[in-house]
């Protein structure tokens, strides 16, 4: 009770949410640390995900984002590619034989070959690009707010959004996506926490705490916040970090929240 109470009061901080009704609360939980990895402290990280046992991430910063193809147990970049000067890259996501990546408030988009990482495409979209994620059929992207945008991956059109909430009550802020068993997980930027979000009705079922995850030196940071989630289909492994992290955490949920 004390813990739910303690991230709640973290959320209202940042005015996502406010909560009444105990009997529907999502359940809080802390994760189980597997083991932790080496991570470029140095890159931004706006994108993560895994594809054929590498990470791939996307990282900003105004002349320094990049698409990154990475080692998992070391950290070692093996393959990257540069984004234009004047973007700031945002979330990332492996589709079939393609990659797409998203800047921030440039309105581009970005498609690489997912072997060679050459630009084969760009495209357009409304407003902030935060996070992004796919679903099989439809990549799901966020800018900010408590919306995540669903697209058609051919024609890159809107096909439907979905508000994100607790209780009816909007929760906003939602950056990087991982899509997981048929859920939806996303950091809330500037703090603590991942939700899993229901991709029917955007209810938030679960609240992971990882405040313990984060490094010590860098707790209290605006910048070297929480955000990145990866998970391996294969075998089931989750991963996480931040941006300016030294280290990646495998995670796994207690029993009672899978």
């Amino acid at each position: 009770m004390l813990r739910f109470s303690a991230l709640l009061c973290a959320f209202l901080s940042l005015s996502l949410i406010s909560v009444a009704n105990a009997q529907t609360r999502p359940s809080v939980v802390q994760p189980e640390f597997i083991a932790t990895y080496p991570h470029d402290e140095a890159a931004f990280t706006q994108g993560l995900s895994i594809s054929e046992g590498l990470l791939l991430e996307s990282t900003g910063q105004y002349g320094q984002s990049t698409l990154r193809r990475v080692e998992l147990e070391t950290g070692e970049v093996i393959q990257s590619v540069d984004l234009p000067a004047e973007i700031f890259g945002e979330g990332s996501v492996r589709l079939g034989d393609e990659i797409f990546v998203l800047s921030w408030m440039s309105q581009r988009g970005f498609i690489y070959d997912a072997a060679s990482f050459e630009l084969i495409d760009e495209f357009s979209y409304p407003g902030q690009g935060w996070g992004l994620t796919a679903d099989g059929q439809h990549l799901i992207m966020s800018d900010g707010s408590h919306e995540l945008r669903f697209l058609d991956p051919q024609s890159l059109t809107l096909e439907r959004t979905l508000e994100v909430n607790i209780q009816g009550r909007p929760v906003r802020l939602l950056n990087e996506l991982e899509w997981i068993d048929g859920s939806i997980w996303a950091n809330i930027w500037q703090s603590d926490t991942i939700v899993r979000i229901n991709p029917q009705n955007g209810e938030i079922d679960l609240i992971l705490d990882l405040r313990s995850a984060v490094p010590e030196a860098l707790r209290g940071s605006r910048d070297a916040v929480l955000n990145g989630i990866a998970y391996d289909a294969d075998t089931g492994r989750i991963f996480i970090t931040g941006k300016l992290w030294p280290v990646l955490h495998e995670i796994r949920l207690p029993q009672s929240a899978e």
